[in-house]
């Protein structure tokens, strides 16, 4: 896959498939759910353990908010973006299935480490489900690993594979890059708080020729971003916030308040260094470089 170069900014743009259906909502969904299988020493939220109460806590809201997107009137692509693992809980998997079958659902995808097993995408409708895997070096056997990964290929569901640009995990990442099916995009993120050189940098652009977005975090302040207008990040409780990474309340999902605070607004941070934060910065236009697979992390070159 030949390097990239950097777009110039482009003008507004929904993802492929949605110009002409009229609203579409995005949802960045993040539940209660803390627990990881995985102990990630770059992780902050590596091997945590929620209580049977807080698992039951994190199963009601899940299947609120599924509920919820369930019985809206226009379309909604929903990403699950849990602190831990998700797809190892049954109602992440139900809740993923469910949702891919929901005609005005236009992707239902979820950030995982596939520690599950992989049959129960049989039951999901494919042309809805993606995956977004990432590869741990040290937390699961590569062979394992790279199996799931191959057998998601076989079964045909739409996945992405990254790791972090780690420096020891570049002769993984390589490995992975050779033995993965040629059309399983493989991205790298930048490793918190590191600096590249160009020298480094070249040899992870090398197997991810996006990597120049994550290399560094991108001046976001007074910048045209999706998010708080088309784009939303939504918790357990149903609060709205326009993405993540900005504590300010939009509403709520459940009483229909946050909708009265839709619409177009400039980013309020000094910088936005999250891949699920600045794909949605309108100057980037990765809108149109990750055009129909905006929410797995699947470039239109893949």
């Amino acid at each position: 896959m030949a390097a990239v170069p950097l777009p110039d900014p482009v003008v507004r743009g929904l993802p492929e498939g949605s110009e002409s259906s009229g609203e579409h909502l995005t949802i960045l969904y993040r539940g209660p759910l803390a627990s990881c299988d995985y102990d990630c020493p770059y992780c902050p939220f590596a091997k945590r353990r929620d209580s049977p109460e807080q698992l039951r806590a994190d199963r009601a809201a899940l299947e609120r908010f599924t509920a919820w997107v369930a019985a809206q009137d226009h379309p909604v692509s929903v990403l699950f973006t849990p602190w831990g693992e998700g797809v190892v809980r049954s109602w992440y998997r139900r809740a993923l299935v469910e949702l891919s079958h929901v005609p005005h659902v236009r992707r239902v995808a979820i950030q995982t480490n596939l520690s599950h097993r992989t049959a129960w995408t049989s039951d999901a409708d494919l042309s809805r489900l993606a995956l977004w895997a990432t590869y741990h070096p040290g937390q699961v056997p590569y062979e394992r690993f790279l199996g799931k990964a191959r057998d998601l290929a076989e079964r045909g569901v739409r996945y992405s594979v990254g790791v972090v640009g780690q420096p020891e995990h570049l002769a993984d990442a390589r490995r992975l890059r050779a033995d993965l099916p040629d059309h399983v995009y493989l991205w790298v993120n930048a490793a918190e708080g590191r600096a590249y050189t160009d020298a480094e940098a070249a040899d992870w652009t090398a197997l991810d020729p996006l990597f120049g977005y994550s290399r560094d975090p991108h001046p976001s302040l007074g910048r045209a971003c999706r998010t708080g207008e088309s784009v939303v990040s939504v918790d357990g409780d149903g609060t709205v916030r326009r993405c993540h990474f900005v504590p300010a309340v939009l509403g709520n999902l459940y009483d229909g308040t946050f909708r009265a605070g839709l619409r177009p607004r400039p980013c309020p941070l000094d910088v936005c260094d999250c891949h699920i934060g600045y794909v949605h910065l309108e100057p980037l236009g990765l809108y149109d470089v990750f055009a129909g697979g905006i929410l797995e992390r699947i470039p239109k070159l893949a």
